[in-house]
């Protein structure tokens, strides 16, 4: 980790998606995302950012020991697809459009009640 820790906050329900969100950093971050950890805590997560010409995104859970949600978020800062609970040795949908991917603690997204069409803001912490 870099020492960089933000927060993502769903503007649409007024409510704190993740307050310790970890950003994944460059290719490397981006490879080894959360492997090696046993868990993810709840209200922490990852984020990952899609490069300058990627028209897309998705996510693998090879190697990985838990399930996680994965909030895939737009240009815009729309919620335009989850994965909910996805599990190890599992891969998510190829998500057009995604620009934001946040991994976050199963269950996290639907404890919110986030939705497709929320608008998901990052800032500083």
């Amino acid at each position: 980790m870099n020492g960089t820790i933000l927060k993502a906050i769903n503007q649409t329900r007024a409510v704190v998606l993740c307050a310790r969100l970890e950003p994944a950093g460059g290719m490397a971050g981006k490879s080894r995302g959360l492997l090696g950890r046993e868990r993810l805590e709840d209200d922490t997560g990852m984020l990952f950012e899609a490069g300058r010409l990627e028209p897309f995104m998705w996510m693998h859970m090879f190697f990985m020991r838990f399930p996680i949600d994965i909030v895939f978020i737009d240009r815009n800062e729309r919620v335009i697809h989850i994965s909910h609970q996805l599990r190890p040795w599992r891969v998510s949908a190829l998500v057009w459009g995604a620009r934001r991917a946040l991994e976050l603690a199963a269950g996290t997204a639907r404890r919110s009640g986030t939705q497709i069409g929320d608008r998901i803001i990052v800032e500083q912490s």
